[in-house]
């Protein structure tokens, strides 16, 4: 036996209007929707029908009503039963003529919204020379429908809608706040809206080219449009344009950067009438650096249209906009290189992001975008063109640390510890198969110092084996290379690997017994440790190696090596800071004794 659900319809009001809609300010943009569906479905039949919305605030109704009359088709009563007490049976408005692509919302649903702001909501509705019909919809769920007498009958084909207040909600239908929200959602509208006697709609988009217009007044507007709607005067303004689903608009790129983790929103008109100020997900990820404004015609709204439905068409638009962005600054390197290079030193981040997976991009980043190097500033392609090979290092840390060494050995290293920056060199083989591109760890480079002559590195093998007992409690291996800088005593060299292993090392001695077990599993057979490379070329090393005191140069193998971590920029733990303690004390005691 077949049962059928009971539904509270006071609760599904509640549900649709005081959840589905995130302000109650979407009311106004609701009651115009409505308001220019019924315009453009009189129009179907009668081309030359007036086309007017006029607004009456709750100072001129003097009873506290809000009051919105439009010229529109109108509704019988078979219609006002079927378009605003019925809700999800979207065959009627089919039937009805009011789902086709030239109307922009759904006539029932939208109308709830007003119970966000009213009590009580009166429609007055008249079509052609029929008999007007009045419906008066109670946010508690009931209604009632009458046919006026003769004497009541509304003057002209049309529809009044008329909001009793909630109590508490007053203000939203003022004249201030009435007036503001019709020109928000409604001010590019090809209809005349009015609030009292003042006509509030322009019927202009703002992107819209006139052949008689010079493009430098054009520029002069949107610019002025962008920094009253957005707050900033763009560095610049990409036309949009996407026939296929209906969008054309203007992309206006920030005058400064940008985060890209924050949230990215964009001004979307449906139909020339505002949907939203916040829409999400128009653009590709990566275009963090632009903020939109478009009209779109075929995209579709979800239910509170406040977001726009996740479809495919949505995803070509997204696809198509990207596209858009991509050629602008690909032209851009074309007609005005020195304009590229300021936008890159603002939104590098956002172009970086997309040359990671854009070969196009990625070759605008390689001739454009000046990396750091331990040789100047330089382009990957000046880098290529200039050594042949391009080596890199994907830490910053690693790279202070190599930097002025591998210079002093002729080895040009790019930093690519900044983000994106690794994963765009390890790509460089997409551009020109014939460059070689290598990571410079610190290991590499201590294979590229010169190791000491055979005699000299046995006469030095008391001292190498005192300055490793000295350190063995920080965890590091010495060794002893010729390299330059002279000036350059020690240079202290941690990979990332090594590092990695470090601390887990140092997590197994704070850890409980639990954890120091489980951590011990990743650190057991290896022996991985930071190296501390003395130069034997600098005249303090070689002074320290022949002293022959074992105190005096355990104090000394100390203090280089505190100084090579400082000098590195690594960060100093207990056990260091006791070593520099140590090693300043003793040889400031030293000092004080004089020579023996």
């Amino acid at each position: 036996m077949g049962y059928t659900f009971h539904v509270d319809l006071r609760g599904i009001v509640d549900l649709l209007s005081h959840h589905l809609y995130a302000s109650p300010r979407v009311y106004v943009r609701e009651l115009m929707q409505n308001a220019a569906d019924a315009i453009t479905a009189r129009r179907l039949g009668e081309v030359m029908a007036p086309g007017e919305v006029w607004f009456e605030p709750s100072e001129l109704t003097g009873d506290g009503t809000l009051r919105v009359h439009d010229s529109g088709i109108g509704l019988t009563e078979s219609q006002v039963h079927e378009l605003l007490a019925t809700i999800g049976q979207s065959s009627k408005r089919d039937d009805l003529n009011f789902a086709r692509h030239e109307f922009l919302g759904q006539f029932g649903i939208g109308l709830l919204s007003c119970f966000l702001v009213a009590d009580e909501i009166r429609v007055l509705t008249r079509f052609g020379n029929g008999p007007s019909v009045e419906w008066i919809g109670h946010a508690d769920g009931r209604y009632e429908v009458s046919v006026l007498a003769p004497d009541r009958q509304r003057q002209s084909q049309g529809t009044t809608v008329t909001l009793v207040p909630r109590r508490g909600e007053e203000h939203w239908l003022n004249s201030k706040n009435v007036t503001e929200l019709v020109i928000l959602y409604g001010s590019m509208l090809p209809i005349t809206l009015r609030v009292g006697d003042q006509i509030v709609t322009t019927g202009r988009v703002p992107w819209e080219t006139d052949s008689t217009e010079p493009a430098a007044l054009r520029r002069a507007r949107l610019d002025a449009y962008a920094h009253e709607v957005f707050g900033f005067t763009p560095f610049d303004v990409i036309d949009l344009d996407v026939a296929e689903a209906g969008v054309r608009g203007v992309a206006f790129v920030l005058p400064m950067p940008a985060n890209p983790a924050s949230r990215v929103a964009h001004r979307v008109y449906l139909k020339q009438m505002l949907l939203s100020e916040s829409i999400e997900g128009l653009l590709p990820d990566w275009a963090f650096f632009v903020r939109c404004v478009v009209d779109t015609s075929e995209l579709r709204p979800t239910a509170s249209r406040e977001a726009l439905y996740e479809d495919s068409l949505l995803e070509q638009v997204r696809e198509a906009l990207g596209e858009r962005l991509r050629g602008w600054m690909s032209r851009l390197g074309v007609a005005d290189p020195r304009r590229l290079q300021d936008f890159l030193r603002i939104h590098h981040l956002g172009v970086k992001a997309l040359a990671v997976h854009d070969d196009e991009m990625l070759r605008l980043v390689a001739q454009w975008w000046p990396f750091e190097t331990n040789v100047g500033p330089l382009t990957l392609a000046e880098f290529s063109d200039r050594y042949g090979v391009v080596r890199y290092s994907p830490s910053v840390d690693e790279f202070r640390q190599l930097a002025s060494v591998a210079a002093a050995q002729s080895i040009p290293v790019v930093n690519a510890g900044y983000v994106y920056d690794a994963q765009l060199l390890a790509r460089m083989s997409v551009l020109d198969e014939s460059v070689p591109v290598e990571i410079l760890s610190p290991a590499d480079l201590t294979m590229r110092l010169e190791s000491l002559e055979s005699a000299v590195e046995l006469s030095i093998q008391p001292f190498l084996s005192l300055a490793q007992h000295t350190l063995d409690r920080m965890g590091v291996e010495v060794l002893v290379r010729a390299f330059d800088p002279v000036s350059l005593p020690a240079l202290y060299l941690l990979g990332g690997d090594t590092a990695l292993q470090v601390d887990l090392r140092r997590g197994q001695q704070q850890a409980d017994s639990v954890w120091s077990s489980i951590l011990a599993s990743f650190t057991e057979g290896r022996d991985d440790r930071p190296q501390l490379v003395l130069n034997y070329r600098n005249p303090l090393v070689r002074q320290v190696v022949g002293l022959g005191d074992q105190e005096l140069s355990g104090f000394a193998v100390e203090g280089l090596y505190v100084q090579a971590l400082l000098m590195g920029r690594q960060p100093l733990r207990p056990v260091d800071t006791a070593a520099s303690n140590q090693s300043f004390l003793g040889l400031l005691g030293r000092a004080m004794r004089g020579p023996q």
